[in-house]
């Protein structure tokens, strides 16, 4: 990431503790038997939304959660992806364009990714390219469903319906020092 300074700055400040965390329990009946038996029933992923300002540290939580769930399978959504493509007028103004703003991204597009993902399909993600404003200059990034879905972005709360999708919602608030740390490295 950067130099050790910063990385010691930001697990400090982090204040960030993981242990016991179970994905899943037990469904049972009122007298206690199981209802339905793992293999049973539609394994749907637990979402993870991680949100918070530009450069405030959303990454490097995604990549603690990750390491703390080494025994499952993990796919990390970013909201980057879904950036829409900048219209020729908008690329001449390509300066004055709020990248920040929800209606900067397809989240129509986004909701289609995570509804597939939590119905157990594989899907198709664009990677989107800050050069030319696009996000059909990459080859597409296939991602197949997994037990936890990480979603990361700077607006992933914004949207209800996205917000819905969410098993647990962790908002990364950084002071303003670390981040101009951060966006200096």
């Amino acid at each position: 990431m950067g130099s050790k300074a910063v990385e010691d700055l930001i697990q400090a400040s982090s204040g960030v503790h993981y242990s016991g965390f179970h994905l899943e329990e037990p469904h049972t009946s009122e007298i206690g038997q199981p209802t339905t038996s793992i293999d049973e029933r539609v394994k749907q992923p637990f979402v993870i939304g991680v949100a918070g300002g530009a450069a405030s540290g959303k990454t490097t939580v995604c990549d603690l959660i990750i390491d703390q769930l080494h025994d499952q399978r993990v796919v990390l959504v970013n909201q980057d992806s879904f950036y829409h493509n900048l219209t020729p007028e908008e690329l001449t103004k390509v300066h004055e364009y709020n990248f920040d703003h929800p209606d900067a991204f397809d989240t129509e597009q986004l909701l289609c990714v995570m509804e597939k993902l939590k119905h157990g399909q594989a899907v198709d993600i664009p990677k989107y390219d800050f050069k030319s404003n696009k996000n059909d200059v990459f080859p597409l990034r296939r991602v197949n469903p997994s037990d936890v879905t990480i979603l990361e972005g700077i607006l992933i709360f914004h949207d209800p319906r996205v917000r819905d999708l969410m098993s647990m919602k962790i908002f990364v608030d950084t002071v303003q020092m670390l981040m101009y740390a951060l966006q200096g490295e």
